[in-house]
Order: C-alpha cells, then sequence, then structure tokens
C-alpha cells in the first residue's frame, strides 16, 4: 500500500526497487542512523535476491570502498544512496562485486553491485537493505510503496520534488579552523559515522567543511563525507565559517575525536602535534661543533662565506575598506602576480631548464585555484581587508599541506607560500628587496622559494643551506638543475653563524664544515677545480664506448620522459634508452592520449635515437600513488601495494592495448622494445604478452623484444623461471628497495634509510642476473644506483649489462666505466654481498677525491 508522507504538486521522481524482496518503513531498520533518518528519508528492503540495481537513471558519485554502498545522482540533482545490510562495512569489501565505477552513468535496472547473499548473511548484523535519498531538502513529498516488489519492475519510491532553497546567508562571526584530528573509526567515515557528523553540522548557522590535506568536503553532506574516503587513522581539519563557527568547532572535533557514537572507535589524542607519543624522533645531530648535519639537496662542492637571508616582513590591516573594493584589490594583485610568474617561468626557461620551468606553471595554477579565491573572498565579505583576508586563506592551506606525512606533497606548502606571499607583497605595496650577494655566497635562511632559486645571483652564490625543506622539494629540483650545491633539512644552528663565516658545503653528503684550516680550504677548492676539469674531459670523450680497460663492454643508456630528454641524451653519448617513462603523455591533461598522439610520440623518440640505438619502452606505470586527473581511482590504504603498474593496466585494458598499438605502430621506425612495470608473478607476464600479441597481429608488424621491470622481490626470486618468457630485465631499484626493506620510498622518516646498495638488494639483483644467465638473456639498471658511482662498479661486478642512467649523468657514468677493471668488479660485487649495512658497501668505493 501507499504511504503519503507529505501532500503537494511539484515535479516527481520514481525510484524503483533496487532489490527483489519486502520493502518496509525505515523505522523498523534496527540502526538508529537509518531508523531515526540520520542519512535521509527513503525505505529497506529485506532481500530475496544478490544483486543491487539502479532504481532511476544516474550518475555514480560514490562508490564505498568496501563495496557495500553506492550512491548516484539522478539528472535533478536528487543524491540516493544504496546501502547492503547493516554493519557490512566490517566485511572489508568481502563478498561484494561491483559492476560500476565512480563517476559511470547507469540506467535504470543496470546491475550495481552483486553479493554472496549466503556470506553476508552470516557474517552481517542484517541483510536490510536501505535506499536513503540524502539531500532531502528538495524533496517535498515521499511515496512509498509497502509489500514484495521485484527490482526493475515495481516503484518503491516516489519523491516529490520541491523548488531548490537558497543558502542560508551566514554573515557575520569568523573563520575558525580545528586543530589536526586523527579518526579513531576502524573503518574511518562511512554511512554511520559519516550521518551522525552531518546531523550534529546541521544544528549550526556556520558554513562547516572537513579538509584532508587538499581534499574537502562539505560536511552537512553524507555524500561528499563519504565520498573523502576517510581511513581509519587518516588526519582532517574542520573549518568554520559564520556566526557559530567557535562553538561549531568545539563541539564537532569533540565529536569526531571520541568516535562518533561508534563502537570500537578508541579516542585518539588531540592532535598529533600535541601527543607526546608521536612526536617525531630528534634531527640527525653532529657531535663535532665544527660540522652541522642536514639532508643532501644537491650534490657537489662549495668553498664560501655564509650569508643569512630573511623573509620581507610585511604589515597587513586586519580591516579594509569596502567588500567590493577589497575584491577588486585582491583580483588585480593576482593578474599582477600572474604576469610576474610567467616572468620567472621565461627566465629559467631562458637558462636553459626548460622542463624546471613547469614549477611555475604549476605557481600559475595555484593563483588559480578557486578554493583560495572563494575562502579569501568569504573573509573579505565579513569585513577583512584584501591583504588580511589573502595571508589567513594562503597560511592555512600550506600549513595543512606541510603537515602531510606525504614529504611530496608536503614540501609542495613551499609553493604556496611562494606564491602567497607574492600576492601579498603586491597588495601592501611592499617592493621585492634586490640582495646584493658577496662573492662567493654560501646562502642561509629558514627556507627558500623557488622565485628565490630563479632570482638567484648564480655568479655570486656557489651553495646554499635551509633549514626546511628535503631532495624533494622544487627548491632542491631547481638547485641541481643549477649545479649549485645545496643542504636542506639542516640542524637549526646553522642561523646562530655570523655573515661571512668560511664553510666548506658538501651537497653529496650534506653537511656544512666550520672553522676549517686554511689547507683544507685549500684542498677542497683544488678538488672542486679537479672535478670541473674531470667533467670538462668527460664531455670530450662522451661519444666514446663504455669498455672497461680489460675490454668488456657496458652499455650506457638514458632515462628519459620526453623527446627533449631523448634529444639531450643522444647529444651526451648515450647508448639508447633504457627507460622510457611514458607517464608524462598521460599526466597534467583533461583525457588519455589517443593512440595517433601516443605513436607520434613513440615515433618521435625512435627518429631521434636512430635505427641502430634501442629505446625500452615502459608501459604506464600509474596506480593509487599517482592516480591520473581523469580516471578517478579508489582511495587505497596501502597504494604501493594495491592496483599499480601492470595491475592497473589489466584493471583498464583500453588504456593498455591503445597504448600498446601505439608502441606497436610506432617500432617500424626504431629499435623500439616493450617493458612490463610491477611484475610480481609469472601469470602477469603471460596475460601482457598475449594481450600484446593479440594486438601486432591485428596491426600485422615484427614482434619487437619484451622485457619486465624486476622491482618486486618475487620476481627476482622467480628470476629463472621469468627468464624463459622474455628478452631482459631491467632492474627498478628503487622500488626493489622499498619493497625488500618494507620501507615506503615517500615516507618522510624512513625515506633516508633506504640505499640501494643494501646487501639484501644487491643478493636479489645477483638473483636476478644468475637466474637470467641461464636462459642466455641480458640484465640492465634503470634505477637511482645506475646514477650512483659508487654502485657501478658493483653493479658491473655482479654482471650487469646496461646501465641506465639520469641524462646528465651520461658522461661521468661512460668515463667511469672506462676507468674500471672487471676483474676488480667482480671481487668488489662478491665482497659487498657478504657484508651486513649499505654504508659498510658504500666504504668498499670511496667518493670521488675522498
Amino acid at each position: 500500500m501507499a504511504d503519503r508522507i507529505r501532500a503537494g504538486e511539484a515535479k516527481t521522481i520514481q525510484l524503483a526497487a533496487p532489490i527483489s524482496g519486502y520493502a518496509l518503513d525505515l523505522e523498523s531498520v534496527p540502526d538508529p542512523v537509518f531508523s531515526q533518518k540520520m542519512v535521509g528519508d527513503g525505505v529497506s528492503v529485506d532481500p530475496t535476491t544478490a544483486t543491487l540495481r539502479a532504481p532511476v537513471d544516474g550518475k555514480i558519485v560514490q562508490l564505498h570502498p568496501s563495496n557495500h554502498a553506492v550512491t548516484l545522482e539522478t539528472a535533478e540533482g536528487i543524491e540516493v544512496l544504496m546501502h547492503i545490510g547493516l554493519d557490512t562495512v566490517e566485511l572489508r569489501g568481502k563478498g561484494f562485486s561491483p559492476n560500476v565505477r565512480l563517476g559511470d552513468r547507469v540506467k535504470a535496472g543496470d546491475v550495481l553491485i552483486e553479493f554472496d547473499i549466503d556470506f553476508v548473511a552470516l557474517h552481517a548484523k542484517s541483510l536490510l537493505t536501505q535506499m536513503v535519498v540524502t539531500n532531502g531538502d528538495r524533496v517535498a513529498e515521499y511515496i512509498q510503496q509497502s509489500g514484495m516488489v521485484e527490482s526493475g519492475r515495481d516503484t518503491v519510491l516516489e519523491l516529490v520534488l520541491t523548488e531548490p532553497a537558497n543558502a542560508a546567508e551566514t554573515t557575520g562571526g569568523e573563520v575558525v579552523i580545528s586543530e589536526p584530528i586523527v579518526v579513531p573509526n576502524p573503518s574511518g567515515l562511512h554511512a554511520r559515522p559519516a550521518a551522525v557528523l552531518v546531523n550534529l553540522a546541521k544544528k549550526y548557522r556556520s558554513n562547516i567543511q572537513l579538509l584532508r590535506g587538499d581534499d574537502r568536503a562539505n560536511a552537512r553532506s553524507v555524500v561528499a563525507l563519504m565520498g573523502l574516503q576517510i581511513a581509519h587513522g587518516d588526519r582532517i581539519t574542520l573549518n568554520a565559517d559564520g556566526p557559530d563557527a567557535k562553538d561549531a568547532i568545539l563541539a564537532l572535533t569533540a565529536a569526531i575525536r571520541s568516535g562518533l557514537g561508534e563502537a570500537g572507535a578508541s579516542p585518539a589524542p588531540a592532535s598529533i602535534a600535541q601527543s607526546d607519543l608521536k612526536s617525531p624522533p630528534p634531527q640527525p645531530k653532529s657531535s663535532d661543533p665544527n660540522l652541522i648535519m642536514g639532508v643532501a639537496a644537491s650534490s657537489g662542492l662549495a668553498v664560501g662565506k655564509t650569508f643569512r637571508v630573511c623573509e620581507q616582513t610585511l604589515n597587513v590591516d586586519e580591516q579594509g575598506e569596502s567588500p567590493a573594493r577589497e575584491r577588486r584589490k585582491l583580483e588585480d594583485a593576482i593578474a599582477a602576480a600572474a604576469l610576474e610568474v610567467e616572468s620567472l617561468r621565461a627566465k629559467v626557461h631562458a637558462q636553459g631548464n626548460p622542463g624546471k620551468a613547469a614549477i611555475f606553471a604549476a605557481h600559475q595554477e595555484i593563483l588559480d585555484d578557486p578554493d583560495l579565491l572563494d575562502t579569501a573572498t568569504s573573509a573579505i565579505d565579513k569585513g577583512k581587508s584584501a591583504a588580511f583576508a589573502w595571508q589567513q586563506t594562503y597560511s592555512a592551506q600550506a600549513e595543512r599541506l606541510s603537515q602531510l606525512s606525504n614529504e611530496l606533497l608536503a614540501q609542495r606548502a613551499n609553493d604556496i607560500r611562494d606564491v602567497g606571499q607574492r600576492v601579498l607583497r603586491i597588495l601592501t605595496g611592499v617592493e621585492a628587496i634586490a640582495v646584493k650577494y658577496p662573492t662567493n655566497t654560501i646562502l642561509l635562511a629558514e627556507d627558500l622559494t623557488p622565485s628565490d632559486m630563479a632570482n638567484l645571483d648564480r655568479d655570486r652564490v656557489v651553495g646554499f643551506c635551509t633549514l626546511a625543506g628535503g631532495s624533494t622539494s622544487h627548491v632542491a629540483i631547481l638547485a641541481r638543475s643549477m649545479g649549485i650545491p645545496a643542504l636542506a633539512g639542516a640542524e637549526a644552528r646553522v642561523m646562530d653563524l655570523a655573515d661571512g663565516t668560511p664553510v666548506i658545503l658538501n651537497g653529496t653528503q650534506g653537511t656544512l664544515r666550520l672553522n676549517a684550516s686554511e689547507a683544507e680550504l685549500e684542498r677542497t677548492q683544488l678538488r672542486i677545480a679537479r672535478q670541473k676539469s674531470m667533467r670538462a674531459a668527460e664531455l670530450q670523450t662522451a661519444f666514446e664506448p663504455a669498455i672497461t680497460q680489460d675490454g668488456h663492454p657496458v652499455e650506457v643508456a638514458a632515462n628519459i620522459g620526453s623527446l627533449k630528454d631523448a634529444e639531450e641524451a643522444v647529444a651526451l653519448g648515450a647508448e639508447g634508452v633504457g627507460l622510457l617513462r611514458t607517464e608524462f603523455a598521460f599526466m597534467e591533461r583533461p583525457q588519455a592520449p589517443t593512440e595517433d598522439e601516443q605513436t607520434g610520440i613513440y615515433r618521435g623518440i625512435a627518429e631521434v635515437l636512430g635505427p641502430d640505438k634501442p629505446a625500452i619502452i615502459r608501459t604506464l606505470d600509474v596506480g593509487g600513488d599517482k592516480p591520473l586527473p581523469y580516471l578517478p581511482m579508489p582511495h587505497e590504504e596501502n597504494p604501493f601495494l594495491g592496483e599499480r603498474g601492470i595491475r592497473f593496466g589489466f584493471d583498464q585494458p583500453e588504456l593498455q592495448r591503445t597504448q600498446l598499438r601505439a608502441i606497436l605502430r610506432a617500432s617500424t621506425k626504431g629499435k623500439l622494445r616493450v617493458m612490463f612495470p610491477m611484475i610480481g608473478r609469472i601469470e602477469e607476464l603471460r596475460m601482457a604478452k598475449a594481450m600484446l600479441e593479440e594486438e601486432r597481429q591485428r596491426l600485422d608488424v615484427p614482434p619487437v623484444e619484451i622485457g619486465i621491470m624486476l622491482e618486486v622481490p618475487s620476481a627476482a626470486i622467480m628470476a629463472e623461471r621469468l627468464a624463459k618468457e622474455v628478452d631482459f630485465f631491467s632492474v627498478g631499484t628503487n622500488d626493489l628497495t622499498q619493497y625488500t626493506l618494507a620501507m615506503d620510498r615517500g615516507h618522510p622518516k624512513l625515506a633516508p634509510c633506504l640505499d640501494g646498495l643494501h646487501p639484501a638488494v644487491l643478493g636479489l639483483i645477483d638473483l636476478a642476473v644468475r637466474g637470467a644467465s641461464q636462459h642466455g638473456i641480458w640484465v640492465g639498471v634503470c634505477g637511482g644506483i645506475g646514477s650512483d658511482p659508487q654502485a657501478v662498479p658493483i653493479l658491473i661486478g655482479l654482471g650487469i649489462k646496461e646501465l641506465s642512467v639520469s641524462v646528465s649523468t651520461i658522461p661521468s657514468i661512460k668515463a667511469q666505466v672506462r676507468s674500471l677493471d672487471l676483474a676488480r668488479c667482480r671481487d668488489l660485487a662478491e665482497r659487498a654481498l657478504t657484508l651486513e649495512t649499505a654504508s659498510e658497501v658504500r666504504n668498499l668505493v670511496p667518493l670521488e677525491g675522498d
């Protein structure tokens, strides 16, 4: 029978039963989140079938990682959440098989999720399946059908819509940001705790948003919160803007910390920053008062005198003139800043660093960020000055980024500050200070920005040392491209040094030597001069083959990511391309490149290399840790162990096949080889090969050589069996090291402990070479240690036939090979395999000049 809740005349939407069974009122569901309609109003079905279907045409806007809940949005903007069973989030996806992905458009009756009804019935609290409207403010009336219903045939809920209401005004009050909150819920913010949070948020008039890093969601929207896929242990913040913002933040922060009423949620500490148990370990400190330690940011030696630089102090008035006038000021300042950024980009490009000029293209995107502008404008509308609103906005966003556990993302906070300070300087009418550096300056600073780097007087600044930053920051990247030795993350006492203090900066080892004797300073300067002379000599002999003194040839190839890289590699004597990272063709664009576009890219690189130089093309290596912007990927608790590399290729076969076809088409113009990443099982390799062969036969082109990236320990252990299937191996030492040592290479604390010369990693490489030799195939190295002078002799001694290195190091690596003796290399390799630590291995091959 029909149960009419409210009446009225308006547009209607009919929702079919999402699953066959007995329909009943939500009040009957033994879960207060649904029975009290915290998520929204709707209907429950006691299912008799195991297939969840779309109740109406729409778009999938949320799919829970545990695959037990899905939300679609109708053309009218109505969000319909379907939740299979009760407490099914605790099954962690077991028993559920989704047939859709985020962003898919579906028709009424399409299969959304299939599930094992017996398994779920045995392991969940209930099979009752709920269908609720999460944005009920758009619904004037619910007309519900009770009794037996059949999915795809019977209407179970009719919605009578009302006109969307205007957003409530929240003028007045302040912007309040919570301290970081650690989510204690065992399954994160799934439907139940999200609904509790939404109902609490609705009690306040302020606009409230939940933020995790760069992601944000309206705290009044269950779908938006679930869409963030907040997991247990994630660190979030709340941002409230309005008349009762402070009260809202206090109440919601306390509720989240307590677990939002969910069983099993252990209260988390107030914030990571305040928890003594989570305090980071002290930074390494030298026991030598004349030696300051830090992180090696840009290799090289420099001798000079210190010069401290400080950030300009800008005075900002909190109160502004009329909102319209302040908004115009901000818009004009952003426009002026954009011109300055473009000027810097052109300057870096003209200095011979076109790739690094892209850093300033990222700065332009920050200036165009709508969230920054919206947040600042909101504060302006409350009477704040443009300068104050902008300063508060960019500072808060930079602070959030800096607190992320991912080092790469955390260090992008510096880019936000760089751009933010530029706009703020323009708003306050302060001219940028043109610093006159003394000759042979070694800069000391709390931090430097990419803008600072672009404006450095390279004739006078020979190196720099900062308290902040790391080896992956944009500043470090620019320093390496400019050939400036640099040290980051230094001990705080470095800022106590008086200007003019003589120092020796070792960017390779990450140290700053104080009070060096005249003799030591002179020896270091002679060493620098000798190194420059050697670099010049290496360039003169760059095109000579890399053959050891006793006649053993080693191929030195290049790791590249673009056509320009290929041109530079050939000009520096590369004997081929050992790794073409094809991700560059897929990133920073609104959609995947077409087959023709990819064919043109690979063909262009083949033509640059010519008919005799090989190019190994690695198929697309993206995944949970390197997502594509136009292809949403579900959040993974451990993306390095998730769908990445070849696994992602199998999940997206159309993407994989298109790329394989492009490589095969381009192979007629050069010596192209295909390499599959992240092969851990022989089944994966055979599937990839079969896919390649199917496309080759369709195109009717000659076969190409096939290899795998050897970066998973299981592949090294299985090398002898895998070698039967391929033409070559290429060791990706970066990933092989992180998987072998069980350390995330992006982890801010553990990354410094990762060293590809660890005896365990060398043991796996040795195993791979021995397995390959059983079937007459060669092994190369394309990971970071291929460019490491301390690793080169050991790798050659292990039997590595090809070194694929960073483009800039090609001449020096070739020269080093020519200075070696194979017998000596084999002896070093044998000794390295018997050692216990990476540092012991490195001591076998002293650094140049040590």
